[in-house]
């Protein structure tokens, strides 16, 4: 690769075809040794299945409204995979090889991200507090109506934002678990502490094809990472939305996971001061006149972001989710 021209984006996620089916898919596990999510929930066939049901949902009584409202917004949000796995697998530079190490990886990472919305799925089935074919409904909406981020079909801007979301649902998914086991509910608290690390070990893998971006095209990456920050990061379920309803549910989702401190406006900008260090940021050589302007955009950010975070008021009122019975 000429090192006095600007690559495309399709030649640097080709030259990094080999790197990611060599160390990319070190951060995923086989089916022969990975969790599976009838390893954490009741047995069906078993004699004793209606007894731990019940047990299971005597401790699903004691999870307070808002946690079953992010609950419920964070399983729909892994439900929509099918959108995100055509997402990635059309982008440039990643779908011309079927079998090459980036399809491999979309695959296989499809694959692990499955299960967490099976094993999330089942648990609200059983607990007995959600009203199923609403929550179904809402999947069903996300999936259909998908979603556009302005990426303009980019790798770079693409696998920027998966570092980002990636750390975004370990944090989310992490806490559910914290507050799950200190409301008395064992399973769910084993089922998000799982489904936590695999999201840090998807976020491991993301950050490191992005530092290897950044070696090999530092200006253009650069710029893309900064178009992200100006564009701010979303939630996939930024359409999330219940029967009836046309918009809004999503503003409601996260106004609850703010209140119990699940996601919040800080833990944003921690996650942007975080890969700020990881892909060293303010070390970076070679840059243009407009990577530079665009790292001292993206070096500024955090503070400005905190200050804003700072005197934001969060809504106490809890809102009505039709998922919710009761």
């Amino acid at each position: 690769m000429n090192e006095s021209m600007t690559p495309s984006r399709e030649e640097v996620m080709l030259f990094l075809e080999k790197e990611v089916e060599t160390v990319g898919l070190t951060y995923l596990s086989s089916p022969e040794t990975n969790w599976q999510p009838g390893d954490f929930l009741p047995v069906s066939h078993a004699e004793n299945f209606a007894a731990e049901v019940k047990i299971l949902q005597e401790q699903a009584e004691n999870l307070n409204y808002d946690l079953l409202a992010v609950l419920v917004g964070d399983t729909i949000t892994e439900e929509a995979l099918p959108t995100y796995e055509t997402w990635l697998g059309a982008l440039r530079g990643v779908h011309q090889n079927v079998h090459g190490g980036w399809m491999k990886w979309i695959r296989s990472w499809t694959a692990e991200e499955n299960r967490h919305g099976d094993v999330l799925n089942r648990y609200l089935y059983l607990c007995g507090r959600i009203d199923m074919p609403k929550f179904e409904a809402s999947t069903q909406y996300l999936i259909a109506d998908g979603f556009d981020l302005d990426m303009q079909n980019d790798p770079y801007r693409t696998f920027m934002y998966t570092s980002f979301q990636e750390l975004a649902t370990n944090i989310s998914h992490r806490r559910v678990a914290t507050l799950a086991k200190k409301s008395g509910n064992a399973v769910l608290a084993k089922i998000c502490g799982m489904v936590a690390a695999e999201e840090a070990r998807h976020a491991t893998a993301y950050k490191h094809f992005i530092g290897k971006i950044f070696e090999l095209d530092t200006n253009e990456m650069m710029l893309a990472f900064e178009d992200m920050m100006r564009k701010k990061i979303v939630m996939p379920a930024q359409a999330l939305r219940e029967l009836g309803e046309r918009v809004g549910t999503f503003a409601n989702f996260t106004d609850a996971a703010q209140r119990l401190g699940v996601y919040t406006a800080t833990d944003y900008v921690n996650i942007m001061r975080e890969l700020i260090g990881e892909w060293k940021i303010d070390g970076l050589t070679g840059l243009k006149e407009n990577g530079e302007k665009a790292r001292d955009y993206v070096m500024a950010l955090p503070d400005r972001l905190q200050r804003l975070s700072d005197r934001m008021k969060i809504p106490d009122k809890e809102m009505n989710f039709s998922w919710i019975l009761g």
